[in-house]
């Protein structure tokens, strides 16, 4: 049976289902391959009344995982998503803002009076409405690896609080490409972003065949709270109207963009147009400084040869240069 919930891509919905806890661990889990027993939300970012072509939605977690083999790590997720291709300036800032917090930092465990520190392994999770370039892969995963000179991988003393707290793991989610792809258990859990059911009067509500999530209790509890969603008037209505600012800012940003390449462009312009004109003066300078080491040395010429008696007339003539020349530069 054909039921229709809420477009987890649309930021209200991906909101509202990422409240519930036990979604985000359902979801974070599938996405680090590691069980997440414990999250907290730290604080996030919503840009919707004021949206720009450019715009991302922002979740922060402090979380513990639990690998295979019973280790617990406590790490720093910071999970983006956008619809719409975005610019990586962005993306680098919200970085940058969480290798600078204080808060991300704890104490090392070999020190008793808590003075050295050291960072969080943070990991950046990325669900983007877009492609990335020819990648065939619909979710990659980016992991820093630790090599010495000859290229050959360093484990020994790894992993290590330091070289952990300058480099940090990236998930990159590919939307488009989801699919079609139910290969795993993460695969399956995204398949519900799935843009090619979006109901054809309203975008941001999904077509879904129930049946499909009947046998997986996490797919189905993620369902549920998009059914939920979708079945909510006031959600619906809010969702259409963040639908039209998304049309507006998308033709908007699709003339922005042009307006953006067209500056760069510009802008490279006048750079070489820089560039060139330097290269002029500097060629200006080198024949100046040439003119007037040939100018030196005529007027020393002239000055000997009228030391030796030499007659002004010839002097110009031998040079091939005026008599008041020739008495200018003997002057001098």
């Amino acid at each position: 049976m054909t039921t229709t919930i809420a477009n987890p891509i649309y930021d209200l919905a991906f909101k509202y289902l990422m409240e519930d806890e036990r979604v985000v661990k359902i979801l974070l889990s599938a996405l680090l391959k590691k069980q997440v027993v414990q999250v907290t939300t730290r604080r996030n970012e919503l840009i919707n009344v004021e949206r720009d072509p450019v715009s991302v939605f922002r979740l922060d977690y402090r979380a513990v995982t639990v690998d295979e083999e019973g280790r617990e790590e406590h790490v720093l997720i910071e999970l983006q998503k956008t619809d719409l291709p975005s610019d990586l300036l962005r993306f680098r800032q919200y970085l940058g803002t969480q290798y600078r917090a204080e808060e991300n930092m704890i104490p090392d465990a070999d020190d008793p009076e808590g003075k050295r520190k050291h960072a969080l392994p943070m990991i950046a999770i990325y669900l983007l409405g877009h492609r990335v370039g020819d990648i065939e892969e619909p979710v990659l995963y980016v992991n820093p690896k630790a090599e010495d000179y000859y290229g050959k991988e360093v484990k020994h003393g790894l992993p290590n609080p330091f070289v952990d707290s300058l480099t940090h793991s990236s998930i990159i989610v590919q939307i488009p490409l989801l699919h079609g792809r139910l290969r795993n258990h993460l695969e399956r859990i995204l398949n519900i972003f799935d843009q090619t059911r979006k109901d054809s009067e309203h975008s941001y509500l999904l077509n879904i065949d129930e049946a499909d999530y009947s046998g997986d209790e996490d797919q189905r509890l993620i369902f549920h709270r998009l059914l939920t969603a979708g079945a909510s008037k006031e959600m619906r209505e809010r969702m259409e109207l963040e639908d039209l600012m998304f049309r507006d800012y998308d033709e908007r940003g699709v003339e922005l963009l042009k307006q953006r390449k067209q500056l760069q462009e510009n802008e490279r312009q006048l750079q070489e147009n820089e560039r060139r004109l330097q290269e002029n003066e500097r060629q200006l300078q080198e024949k100046d400084s040439r003119l007037q080491k040939k100018d030196e040395q005529l007027r020393q010429t002239i000055r000997l040869l009228i030391q030796a008696s030499v007659p002004a007339d010839l002097i110009a003539e031998r040079l091939n240069i005026s008599i008041e020349a020739v008495t200018r530069m003997a002057g001098d």
